[in-house]
């Protein structure tokens, strides 16, 4: 049991220990010197939100002060280590509120050793996983850099959900894991409650994770961020591009910009030419409009699942509409892709003119306006693209015909 008398008079010895008033103290933790006063005379303990960085100013870890004692210098302790138990059990616990779901599909929340969801659907004959892990690459060094701590959770989440949306699949649970080189609380929080959130904003539940902090692997202030996925479908309902046929459209869905692929080339460019992060491009900064979250299809997408409607689907991720459509065209077929149709948006034009990007490079590399494919027959297109404009810009880009090249490319975008 915590001794506050033992424990504030501990406070007190490591305070004049290193020289300080209690002022100084209270103007270090940004509180009043009264606080410290009632810490040091035990009838208050100081407040779990400020222990670690009281811990922190007296050189000790949160461990020792609750202990009333400083461990012996010789002896080795996780929290000399850099991981203090005491204070990353707080971090689950604050984890602890984001984690909280309506999903009755959910078992158990944070504390067991693994997580729980009941895969019993009685409307589904044949149900068949679908499976997926992401990170959002490079851009998450961006985010930290630029204070996009959330909105890199939503890139993650979105670009994760939209490759089972894909295959037809339901979007149903999230694994995440935060690999960092110190706990920060806030920080951590903050990344917790993104992924949260986003999963919300999909329809589907995080049912825990983990937090692995590691500061001998990953530099401090370091986040490393990946998820895993699981989603549901129906075996006879799996979109795979098997139904596509000779004379099938082509539609684009509209990106909102470069969604999680393309990094580490506008860093490159960022490093030739540092000014161009506060040059407004649509009324925002390049920073802004470069860290705008990736843009997610499954609400768009969900009301045309389950039927014979659509053929086939493509996320237009690394590797452009060319590298990833070519994925669910079926042999002997080719779609061919008319360039001159893609509604460009400004960044890309933006970055091809100052990189001095050659067309072939900017689509291998860049979704170029167009972040998801999908393939109809033509009697349904019109249906299909009024459907999928009440979310976002849809419209035709190409056709499927006879071919040995999955993807061919005709005419040139517009850049000006």
């Amino acid at each position: 049991m915590l001794n506050s008398i033992k424990i504030g008079n501990f406070i007190m010895a490591k305070r004049k220990a290193l020289g300080m008033t209690q002022q100084q103290l209270a103007d270090k933790l940004n509180v009043s010197f009264q606080a410290i006063s009632k810490w040091e005379c035990g009838t208050t303990y100081p407040n779990i939100e400020i222990l670690r960085d009281l811990a922190t100013i007296l050189e000790v870890s949160v461990d020792e002060i609750l202990a009333r004692s400083e461990k012996e210098v010789e002896g080795l302790s996780y929290s000399k280590a850099g991981i203090d138990i005491t204070y990353t059990d707080t971090i689950k616990k604050e984890m602890s509120k984001h984690l909280e779901t309506k999903d009755n599909r959910v078992l158990n929340g944070l504390g067991p050793f693994a997580s729980l969801y009941d895969i019993k659907f009685p409307n589904i004959e044949n149900p068949v996983l679908v499976l997926k892990s992401e990170e959002p690459g490079s851009k998450q060094k961006l985010a930290m850099e630029y204070g996009y701590t959330e909105s890199i959770c939503h890139d993650m989440i979105n670009h994760l959900v939209n490759d089972i949306v894909v295959m037809g699949a339901k979007p149903l649970a999230v694994l995440d894991t935060i690999v960092c080189g110190n706990a920060e609380k806030d920080t951590i929080s903050a990344l917790v409650k993104g992924v949260s959130n986003a999963c919300k904003e999909n329809e589907c539940s995080l049912v825990g994770g983990e937090t692995s902090i590691q500061p001998l692997v990953v530099e401090s202030g370091v986040y490393v961020l990946t998820s895993s996925i699981a989603g549901i479908v129906e075996k006879s309902k799996v979109i795979d591009g098997s139904a596509i046929k000779e004379g099938d459209a082509v539609l684009a869905i509209a990106s909102n910009g470069l969604h999680t692929n393309g990094y580490s080339l506008v860093r490159l460019l960022m490093d030739k030419m540092p000014q161009i992060k506060l040059d407004k491009i649509d009324g925002l900064t390049f920073i802004e409009q470069i860290m705008k979250p990736h843009t997610p299809y499954y609400k768009a997408i969900k009301g045309l699942l389950g039927g014979e409607i659509i053929h086939g689907m493509a996320h237009i991720t690394g590797g452009g509409i060319e590298g990833n459509l070519c994925r669910v065209i079926p042999d002997g077929l080719c779609a061919k892709i008319d360039l001159s149709k893609i509604k460009t948006l400004s960044i890309f034009k933006y970055i091809k003119h100052n990189g001095n990007i050659s067309d072939e490079e900017m689509l291998r590399t860049f979704n170029c306006g167009v972040g998801f494919n999908v393939v109809v027959a033509q009697k349904v297109k019109a249906q299909v693209i009024e459907h999928i404009s009440k979310f976002y810009d849809c419209y035709e880009i190409g056709t499927i015909e006879k071919g040995d090249r999955k993807v061919e490319f005709e005419n040139k975008i517009y850049w000006l």
